[in-house]
Formats: structure tokens, sequence, C-alpha cells
């Protein structure tokens, strides 16, 4: 049996190759419990008695038709908050905030799952399908007024699912008036769905046993390293290097003074580089920006630069370079191609 590893000693080496299941950690005791109490009383609040079971797992979820919610594991302890940070360059839901933002949306999923909505014509009318299948990548549109804003990337247009879960959190959120909010949207009928629900819904609870905790930190015996190596797989694309190759061939190191920094060189280029991609790949516009801004900020922090005497050569290389990237995303939802 392995030793609990000493968290508050431990270096980055030992971290990595200590079990999960040894990481010595409570949700007690921690602001964890916290807002977990403040869920509650949001739920307390909106007239349900409904209060899902949390622990801690490997990431953010509500296992399929459980109603339970697991948070992080890293968010438990400073010390790893800190390498998840490092290791995948962000710990989601590390401050209050984003974490109940993230909490209300997995207790949206939790009360799907209490209380089998899926299976109800009304929810299907409302949310859509539920047999749509799930995907990491999908394409939203920016501006539509049928879905609520909770978390980041629109998530609310991914799946019929995360839908539900989302409008759920604007619904239960305190802090939003989500009446006067939503008011001229068609995401209203949404809100008004889930506020349909409390008075048959309001004073039910569900029992849980503790072997549906699935994926419950204390049974997964996989390295916090192989953890990492398998989630940065996932995330490659959004780190912040990704780029770094491609852009250095596009912006080949120059020794000569009559340069130009890339960064500046492209800003001034934007608004033509924008119109010609977007006219080459049907793209929208806001999608295009978002993307050059992403990869100018790179150029920036790379300091690379543009010789003046080729500046034609490097505006056509690299408005090639960015359709191919938009082309991709818009028809596979990469940038580039898996390898």
């Amino acid at each position: 049996m392995a030793a609990t590893i000493d968290l508050e000693n431990a270096d980055e080496k030992q971290l990595l190759q200590s079990r999960l299941c040894d990481l010595p950690l409570r949700i007690e005791n921690t602001w964890l419990k916290e807002v977990i109490d403040r869920l509650y009383a949001e739920l307390e609040a909106r007239g349900l008695s409904f209060k899902p079971p949390c622990y801690l797992g490997d990431e953010w979820f509500s296992p399929e038709g459980v109603p339970v919610i697991a948070l992080p594991f890293y968010l438990a302890h400073p010390k790893l908050v800190q390498l998840e940070r490092k290791m995948i360059g962000e710990a989601e839901g590390e401050n209050r905030d984003e974490a109940m933002r993230l909490l209300r949306h997995e207790c949206g999923h939790a009360f799907v799952h209490a209380f089998k909505l899926t299976a109800r014509k009304t929810w299907r009318e409302v949310f859509g399908h539920p047999r749509k299948p799930f995907s990491d990548y999908y394409r939203y549109q920016p501006y539509s007024k049928s879905y609520v804003r909770n978390l980041k990337d629109f998530y609310a247009q991914s799946h019929p699912e995360e839908d539900f879960a989302e409008t759920f959190a604007v619904w239960l959120n305190p802090d939003q008036n989500w009446r006067e909010l939503y008011a001229d949207w068609p995401a209203l009928r949404k809100l008004e769905y889930i506020e349909s629900l409390v008075p048959a819904l309001g004073d039910k609870t569900v029992k849980v046993k503790r072997s549906q905790y699935f994926f419950h930190i204390s049974s997964l015996k996989k390295k916090l390293e192989n953890h990492y190596r398998q989630k940065r797989r996932l995330y490659i694309e959004h780190e912040p290097d990704f780029f770094d190759e491609d852009l250095k061939l596009v912006f080949p190191l120059t020794e000569t003074k009559a340069r130009t920094a890339a960064g500046r060189f492209l800003s001034a280029n934007r608004k033509e580089l924008e119109e010609s991609v977007g006219r080459y790949t049907g793209e929208k516009k806001v999608m295009i920006r978002n993307l050059f801004n992403r990869l100018k900020k790179r150029c920036d922090t790379l300091g690379l630069c543009v010789e003046n005497a080729n500046s034609a050569k490097a505006l056509m290389a690299f408005t090639a370079y960015l359709t191919s990237l938009v082309s991709n995303h818009r028809y596979t939802n990469r940038y580039k191609p898996a390898k």
C-alpha cells in the first residue's frame, strides 16, 4: 500500500509520481465546502429540496444517470492548483465566481439525472433530443439569443443536455434577474420551463449510494504524471505554444535592420487579412478575428519580425496559413489534422 504523500513538503516530481488515490484530500475544511453550501442555499431559495452530494474526482462532471457532482481534486489544495496551472495552462474553477458557475451547471446535470427529465416529451420539445452525439468540438453562433450564457465558449450550444445545464445555472443564479436579462430572447422559454418544474419537484429528494460516486478520487489509481499526459492531449490546441513552430516558418529569423515587428505588421494588415480569409472560407469575422488576435499575441511574445523587403511575401504566407487554419477548423473543428 502506497504511503500518503505530504502535500505541504512534496516537490513537483514527487507530486507527479503520486497516485490520485494517495493524495490526502477532503472537501471538508476547505473553501469548496463553502461554495457547495452556497449552492445548496441557492437551491433552497428557488424552492428546491434537492441537494446533490458532492465529492472529489478528476474533473468537473455529473456521472450519467446519477444525481451527484464531482469537483476536480486540485481545487482542494493550493499546491495542486499551481500544478494544474503549470501543466494545463489554467485551473478551471479556482476562483469562487467561476466555481459557482461550474457548480450550478453540474447541478443542472444532476437535476436531470435525479428526475429523468430527458425522457419527458416537453423537455425534448424545449431543448432537443438527448441522444444527439456529444463532441468536444462544436460550431456555435456567438450572437444567438436562443441560448443563455453562463460558461465560456457559448457552451449551451454544444448539446441539448448542456443547453439545459447552462439554462439551469442561469435560472439558479441569484445575482441575475433572468426574466429581465433574457426578456426578449427565445431562450426565455427554456428558463420558464425550468421554473415550471418547481411546483411538482420542489419537495422531492433523491437518495444516492456511496457506490454511485463514480471516479471518486479514492478509486483512481493512476499517477498524476499519467493523468496530465492524457489531459494535455485533449488541450493541446489551447496551449500557448501550439502555433509557435508554424509562425517561425512564416516569419523566419532575420538579422537585417530593415525589419518590422510581426505583431505590428499583422495589425497594419488586419482588415485586409480578415476580409481575404473570410471571402475564401465563408467563416464569420468574429471567429477569424479571435484566431488572428491569438496568433498576433504569440508573434509579440516570440519577438518575430518581418524583413521590410519581403513584406509582400510574408503577407501572402500568413494569409495562406490563417486560411488553412480557419478552413480546417470550419470543417473538422480542429486547427490542424490530428496526428
